[in-house]
This record gives C-alpha cells, structure tokens and sequence, in this order.
C-alpha cells in the first residue's frame, strides 16, 4: 500500500471515531436529559401525592360533615329531630328509659340474658320503653374515641336501627336483638359494623328486613346517618345522669342491683328492680 493510501486510510478511521463518539456523546446527552425530565416528573408527582394526602386528610370525614346536614326522621318517631322513641301499647302507666351502644359488649350481654324478657313485658303491656342510643364507643364524630375503641360502627349501626324503625317499631326491636345476638354481635374492639353489607347481613334474619329494597337503600345511602348523630347527642346530653350503657331509668331514677351501681345484668335482676320501679 503506498503512503497516500495508508494515509488517507487513517484518516478516514480517525473521521469514523470522531463520528462515533459524536453520537455516543448525543446519546449520552439525550439520557440524560430524560433522567432529569423524570426524575423532575418523580418528584413533583411525589409533591403532588404528599400534597393530596394532606388535602384529604384535613378534608372533614363523612361523620363529622353529617353534623351539618338536615336530619331525616325514621316513622315511628316523635319529638325534635325524631330522636324519641317509645315502643310499647298506650295503656302502659310508665316508661322504662333504655340507654344502649350498639357496640356496647355489656348491652350485648343484657340483650342476649334478659332481652326477651324485656320484650314480653313491652307486649304484654307492662311498661313502655324509650329507646335512647349512644355512639360513645365510636368516639367524636371524627373517630377519635377516649375509652379505648374507635371507630364508626356504633354510629352506622344507628343509622341502621332508624332505618329498621321506618320498616316499624317490631323491626326494630328484632334487628336490635339480632345485632347484639352471639352470633353477630362483635368484640368491642372490632368495628365490624361500620360495614352497610354486614348490617345488612344481620338484617336479612329479621323477616321485615329480609331483602327489604327500601330498608337496603336507606343503610348503603345513609338516610338516617345524621338522625344517628342527633340520637347520640340525645345520649350525650341526657338529664338522667346516665354515664354508661346499658342504663335503665324510671320516673328519672337509674335502676340498679340492690346495693351496688349496676345495672340489672339477669331476669330476677331485673324482673325484682323494675317491679319495685312500677309499683313507686
């Protein structure tokens, strides 16, 4: 090969080089600037995703913005905002005032001991009852409760029990049984029942409710969400000096076992207290 060649050879490879490092150089740059456009795009998505959180975690939660809305009252009700509920027949002399939580483990304990015997004595005649129900176990209205439980089960159990007490005041008093029956009544610390399929679930055993379209409706849609709430405030204000569930009051006095401060938890229990209450 003669000198020119060789020459012009080298310089051709030398042209190629510089070429090929022209583009990898290009390359590079490109990638570059596509890490810093997504790392830019992680970032502000990052923000944005932190920001979001703190628009939704400062945003009111549904309970608390039912404080504020128009209370729709169940039929079966009286007196401001429906929240008075007296079950029984009109020629009953007196009124047994029954303070429960739906959460309440104690209620369920009452319920499932003594709650048939209540019920005999409501149809038979033997006394109206006044159902006043508490969501003290939920906590506030935002969830944050003081006493060791938290949650929304208590709250949307009412809502549940005003829709019961639309259908009539029989549905009520079965579904309030069922609820606080063993079989579906959870443990305290577990908020089963801020679940509108489980209360539904536990509806479908009380023959009123069962596939009840309208019933079904009023729990998934919340109806009676701030009637729950206005209930509660009932409970929260009391003037019978109630401070736990369940209570039992007559002619303005708590009914408690002789010689302590609780409640009558067995059928003599109660049978001995409430009789000594009718005949005061």
């Amino acid at each position: 090969m003669s000198k020119r060649n060789s020459q012009q050879a080298k310089t051709a490879a030398r042209e190629r080089l510089r070429a090929e490092r022209e583009r990898q150089a290009k390359r590079a740059k490109v990638r570059r600037q596509i890490i810093v456009a997504c790392s830019v795009v992680a970032v502000l998505a990052a923000a944005g995703g932190i920001g979001y959180a703190v628009v939704q975690a400062n945003k009111p939660g549904h309970w608390d913005a039912m404080k504020d809305e128009k209370v729709v009252a169940p039929a079966n009700t009286t007196g401001k905002d429906g929240t008075t509920v007296v079950i029984g027949k009109d020629t009953a002399k007196k009124t047994l005032k029954v303070y429960e939580d739906p959460r309440c483990p104690v209620c369920a304990q009452f319920e499932q001991t003594v709650g048939s015997t209540l019920k005999k004595d409501i149809d038979d005649g033997k006394f109206k009852m006044q159902f006043i129900g508490g969501t003290f176990l939920d906590g506030d209205a935002l969830g944050q409760g003081t006493i060791g439980s938290r949650g929304e089960g208590s709250k949307n159990a009412m809502s549940a029990l005003g829709a019961a007490l639309n259908v009539s005041p029989e549905a009520f008093l079965e579904y309030k049984t069922a609820m606080y029956s063993a079989k579906w009544h959870p443990e305290e610390t577990t908020d089963k029942f801020k679940s509108d399929d489980y209360l539904i679930q536990i509806a479908n055993t009380v023959p009123a409710l069962k596939s009840n379209a309208k019933f079904e409706t009023a729990v998934k849609t919340g109806t009676y969400d701030a009637w729950a709430l206005a209930m509660s405030k009932t409970w929260d204000t009391n003037k019978d000096g109630v401070k736990g569930t369940p209570s039992f009051v007559m002619d303005g006095k708590i009914l408690t076992t002789p010689g302590s401060d609780n409640p009558p938890m067995t059928v003599q229990e109660f049978n001995s207290v409430v009789d000594a209450a009718l005949k005061a």
